[in-house]
């Protein structure tokens, strides 16, 4: 089938938990990852540290995640492995497309994600409408800058 569009590659995995502090001193402090900016979002819910591995456009966002309010929702802690996120060339063609072939997308929309990014969420659970989602996991799709497309499609 063809598409108007490509993944391009792993862009990032996001890990959440109740305290940012312990997962830090196992991805920062044991593993040498490099924390490259901070995000705090009330309406996401999250209080986020954005780290990396590797470099340039094969660089993996390893993103560690708490909830500014446990009980609110997204609830970003209560599934350790939060969701992962895939690089994609063109993220509106791609939303178009899948929407049109049955992919439910999270609330939101296409919006700037905590690296800059314009990002959207494919729903983990499809529905009547939207029958194909993520099957238990979340899936965030990331517009790729220009020099990442060129280095991961070369």
């Amino acid at each position: 089938m063809s598409k108007p569009f490509r993944i391009l590659g792993l862009q990032q995995v996001a890990i959440g938990g109740p305290d940012k502090a312990r997962l830090r001193a196992l991805w920062v402090d044991v593993l040498g990852l490099q924390v490259k900016s901070s995000f705090v979002s009330e309406r996401e819910n999250v209080d986020e540290d954005i780290c990396e591995m590797g470099q340039g456009a094969h660089a993996v966002e390893v993103d560690l995640m708490q909830p500014l309010d446990p009980d609110k929702k997204p609830a970003v802690h209560t599934t350790p492995l939060n969701h992962v996120g895939l690089w994609v060339d063109d993220l509106p063609k791609a939303v178009e497309w899948m929407a049109a072939h049955g992919v439910r997308f999270a609330p939101g929309g296409i919006r700037k994600g905590a690296a800059g990014h314009d990002i959207c969420f494919i729903h983990p659970k499809g529905n009547e409408e939207f029958p194909l989602g993520g099957e238990g996991v979340l899936i965030e799709l990331v517009q790729a800058p220009a020099d990442v497309i060129v280095a991961l499609t070369a």
